[in-house]
């Protein structure tokens, strides 16, 4: 061991005869500790927040997606659909055909979005899992819908006598007068039976209807080749990009192909921004607790000024003396951060074991134990009381330790 590091270890034990000094050590050593157990907490509590909110995307979109560059549908042939089952990576791929409708039920109505899906699409995304009561139906115009649409329209199940009523506009051009609305020549009717209820999130749970993929292209006066996108499940080792190249090669440019991220490339963005600002305003406040180590390092050299003298007389050098209390200052911050770490990550762990704090009576808050997390918090600390040290253990020069 060091010269320098033995009485920094030695400084680091003991305690001062002012006990202004030793209140002053304690407090400071108390914020290190509390501010690293804030911010791996305040980290870990994003990441979980993330997940959650990342979940329901995971549910809904595939691992990618081809959709028309321009415009709402595109054909794909069958010798398109073969290359696609040969496609390296490709482990399932389903169409589906999706546009706006108008819902009414007993006078209750409601706009939300048909979405015909073929037998591969519970294949591609985890829409199995959300079936809320119900089922998804064999019969023609049987119909899955959300549970915020079940509560608007109030629309019961497999209630073959009163259907839920879909109404969508006929594909044209140009514009449509208000006379010529009131005429049925202009839009399709499509009664729609309900035979099970999807839950998820709010927002979703009021946005599709799900049937299947013939009944919705004959609605929407679509022939057989004609959809709005295909899904694609990939193999667990398959490579996201590697895969995607080779799809948007197969389907040409008028397709573009689109990974999950990029289809929610606001969501991922926002919350990335939200967890930068958190970390950088815990940041923020772990800087200006540690000027608190600056102040308690400086303190201790004006405490130990006599030894330093001493230490300065029998050969010690200035540099020496520094490398002390830098020392000290960087053993407080990192003897801090690593029990502040240990009381987060008991707080995490309890909450992710027994779930303590709510949100609902049924939902627990969401955290998750990341290792990034704990790299992050301690890399924080470290160099932040590497610089608190070194501004610190400056102040000693030759006139504070020269004997008078």
């Amino acid at each position: 061991m060091g010269f320098s590091a033995y009485i920094a270890k030695r400084y680091l034990r003991s305690k001062s005869s002012q006990n202004a000094v030793n209140i002053i050590n304690f407090i400071t050593f108390l914020v290190i500790v509390i501010g690293a157990a804030a911010l791996f907490v305040v980290l870990s509590a994003f990441s979980g927040l993330k997940t959650f909110s990342l979940q329901f995307t995971n549910t809904f979109d595939p691992d990618l997606k081809a959709r028309p560059t321009s415009g709402k549908f595109f054909t794909v042939t069958p010798s398109v659909l073969k290359e696609l089952e040969n496609a390296a990576g490709v482990a399932h791929f389903s169409k589906e055909i999706e546009e706006r409708i108008y819902l009414s039920f007993e006078e209750k109505n409601h706009i939300a979005y048909l979405k015909g899906i073929d037998e591969a699409y519970h294949k591609v995304t985890g829409i199995d899992s959300t079936l809320y009561f119900g089922n998804w139906g064999v019969a023609e115009n049987q119909a899955v819908i959300g549970l915020g649409i079940f509560n608007l329209l109030g629309g019961p199940l497999n209630n073959y006598l009163k259907p839920l009523n879909a109404i969508t506009l006929k594909p044209g051009k140009g514009s449509i007068s208000a006379n010529a609305l009131n005429s049925r020549s202009f839009y399709n009717q499509m009664p729609l039976v309900v035979s099970g209820v999807y839950a998820v999130e709010d927002d979703l749970d009021k946005k599709y209807v799900f049937t299947r993929l013939p009944i919705a292209q004959a609605f929407l006066e679509k022939d057989s080749t004609q959809v709005s996108g295909i899904n694609f499940k990939l193999n667990p080792n398959a490579s996201i990009e590697k895969v995607k190249r080779e799809l948007q090669q197969i389907l040409g440019t008028s397709i573009t192909v689109v990974s999950r991220r990029e289809l929610n490339s606001t969501l991922y963005r926002m919350l990335n921004t939200e967890n930068v600002a958190t970390y950088l305003i815990f940041t923020l406040v772990l800087i200006i607790a540690l000027f608190n180590v600056v102040g308690a390092i400086i303190m201790m050299i004006l405490d130990k000024q006599q030894n330093s003298k001493t230490l300065y007389a029998l050969g010690t050098t200035l540099p020496q003396l520094r490398n002390i209390y830098f020392l000290q200052g960087l053993m407080v911050t990192s003897l801090g951060g690593l029990i502040g770490l240990f009381l987060g990550s008991v707080l995490v762990l309890s909450q992710i074991t027994f779930k303590w704090l709510k949100i609902t009576p049924t939902l627990a808050y969401p955290v998750e134990f990341k290792l990034i997390n704990l790299v992050i918090v301690m890399a924080t600390i470290f160099i932040l009381g590497l610089l608190s040290a070194k501004i610190a253990s400056s102040r000693i020069t030759k006139k504070l330790v020269a004997a008078t």
